[in-house]
């Protein structure tokens, strides 16, 4: 079994937030109304913290610097309301410009899951795939307990992994863009990724 990072001094880590080749998210456990998650470098800093708001008929999801919420950097908001292909527009909240967004392959995704990643003008760019058909089924029909792993890729090249761990009490994630060496995603598109990723999977795992 994978384990998850091991925490590193913070003179080897790279600059930036958005600039770090691999995370650690955490689900907030007691969070009751919505989601809320932490994410990581892996000198255990917090980088970003994301809140999806309760009670929303379209799905609205805000990405900040802190928990204090004084600063936010992304916005994730869905096109529509309860659509099984739903798209989720990303947002520089900083610029106010689009980054892209994020398509679910609805009737695709009720066995496996599987998303597109849309450039500015809604093109597709990329894919992000759960990892098998016959674990996906597993998850589904016999246990939530398999741990999922996801894959993302731009034009056919990989360019992050997004990994649950197994634990009953807390959601933890290691997210990885370790393949992406070209630069091929935009590191804010591949952040509202792994946060959209968590609060999907999380609301249905319960």
């Amino acid at each position: 079994m994978t384990s998850a990072l091991q925490p590193r001094p913070n003179s080897d880590l790279a600059a930036g937030r958005f600039g770090q080749r691999r995370y650690m998210i955490r689900r907030q456990f007691f969070k009751l109304f919505g989601g809320a998650f932490h994410i990581y470098d892996e000198a255990g800093n917090v980088l970003f913290y994301s809140k999806m708001k309760a009670f929303k008929l379209k799905e609205d999801l805000r990405v900040f610097t802190g928990e204090d919420m004084q600063q936010q950097v992304l916005s994730i908001q869905a096109r529509n309301i309860l659509d099984i292909s739903a798209t989720y527009d990303v947002t520089d909240s900083q610029t106010g410009q689009k980054v892209g967004a994020l398509r679910r392959k609805g009737l695709k995704s009720i066995l496996r899951d599987e998303w597109l990643i849309l450039d500015v003008n809604d093109q597709e760019v990329g894919t992000i795939q759960e990892d098998s058909m016959v674990l996906a089924i597993v998850r589904r029909f016999l246990t939530n307990l398999v741990p999922q792993t996801f894959q993302g890729a731009v034009g056919g090249a990989p360019v992050f992994t997004f990994r649950q761990h197994f634990n009953p009490f807390i959601q933890k994630i290691s997210l990885d863009f370790s393949a992406d060496t070209s630069g091929r995603l935009d590191r804010r598109l591949g952040i509202a990724t792994a946060v959209l990723l968590c609060a999907i999977e999380g609301r249905q795992q319960g």
